[in-house]
């Protein structure tokens, strides 16, 4: 029987990228959209760490799977870092990510330094809080006009100078050699054997009750 991992995103650009670079012949990757409505996790935390557990250990939590979370951006360091953990939000809570390209373009326009980096943090929890994390990160610059049709996010107007190409440029192939996201999830993935006995050491199975009624 295979190990179900829940990942905790309703992203179809994401668990698209996951589900490629996690194949795994004893893994079935699924995520929120094969459950009903769940509560919202409010994404507060100050680092992607904290995001990434907090998404991770509430859905495991709540579906009784173990779960996989990332928490994943975009910083600039012409503007100290941001948008940070605020990438998906940076232009409002609703934002689309035309949206939040936009601003971040209008930010930066008047700015030499063009450096920036994409930085990931995988957060794998089982339903009794224990969780093991990954890191990925990523350089590359801010270019003024969006180029690419693939990919989501802030991948059109990064550029990856390696490859002479945007993140939306890229193949998932592509991107998931040398993204940040790819990264942390190649490290997953050598390491998925381990993950699976882990999952299972820290999932008590259920255990039997006896019958507590009086003979009659």
């Amino acid at each position: 029987m295979k190990q179900i991992i829940v990942l905790a995103t309703r992203n179809k650009g994401k668990t698209r990228e996951f589900k490629e670079l996690l194949n795994h012949p004893s893994v079935e990757i699924r995520n929120l959209d094969d459950f009903g409505p769940i509560p919202e996790v409010i994404e507060d935390g100050a680092t992607f760490d904290d995001n990434a557990y907090k998404k991770a250990s509430f859905t495991a939590r709540i579906l009784g799977y173990p779960a996989l979370a990332d928490d994943s951006g975009l910083c600039v360091e012409a503007l100290d870092g941001a948008p940070g953990v605020f990438s998906a939000r940076y232009a409002g809570e609703n934002a689309t990510d035309a949206e939040n390209v936009k601003k971040m373009l209008a930010a930066v326009k008047d700015k030499e330094n063009r450096n920036a980096a994409f930085k990931c943090v995988i957060s794998i929890a089982v339903p009794t809080g224990a969780a093991l994390t990954y890191e990925g990160e990523c350089s590359g610059v801010i270019i003024d006009e969006p180029a690419g049709n693939n990919g989501f996010g802030y991948d059109p107007v990064f550029f990856f100078p390696t490859l002479n190409k945007t993140f939306a440029q890229l193949s998932i192939e592509e991107k998931g050699r040398v993204s940040h996201r790819g990264k942390a999830l190649q490290e997953v993935a050598r390491e998925m054997d381990k993950i699976i006995k882990w999952i299972q050491f820290n999932t008590p199975g259920l255990e039997r009750a006896g019958c507590q009624g009086k003979p009659s």
